[in-house]
């Protein structure tokens, strides 16, 4: 299972977890449910077969290496689905996205944002930003206080 599947995945539920421990939630191009509306969702039937089958599927990745995701993981990510219904989070959330990113769609953002009971969620949206925009995020992080 690769890294990054595993933090997107821990850093959604976390809050849900122990909100007693969360001040604020920050999330830069964020992903719930990745693993069905972005992994499952774009397979073809023959890869879902193999995925299925082998336990283990390789996909072409941009940044190098195949990324590598385990139908575990597809079924773990079905369990823990958070855009299907609102969601209560605790303290502010901060969500930055750039319409421009390849990995997640910006809609995926503004699908969260929606789904937040609370009031006090911020979606800015970046103009032709991709997923490396580490200055905006530091941004957003300090005006959290």
């Amino acid at each position: 299972m690769p890294a990054p599947a595993v933090l997107l995945l821990a850093a959604a539920l976390v809050p849900l977890a122990v909100p007693d421990r969360v001040r604020a939630l920050v999330g830069v191009a964020a992903a719930p449910d990745f693993t069905e509306d972005l992994l499952w969702a774009r397979l073809g039937e023959g890869q879902r077969a193999a995925l299925r089958r082998d336990g283990v599927i390789g996909l072409p990745s941009a940044y190098g290496e195949p990324m590598t995701f385990t139908w575990r993981l597809v079924e773990d990510g079905r369990r823990h689905l958070l855009l299907r219904a609102p969601l209560s989070l605790p303290g502010p959330v901060r969500l930055l996205h750039g319409t421009r990113d390849a990995d997640v769609p910006w809609e995926t953002s503004l699908r969260l944002a929606e789904v937040i009971r609370e009031r006090d969620v911020t979606l800015t949206l970046v103009k032709d930003g991709d997923a490396a925009q580490k200055s905006q995020a530091e941004q957003m992080l300090s005006g959290l206080g």
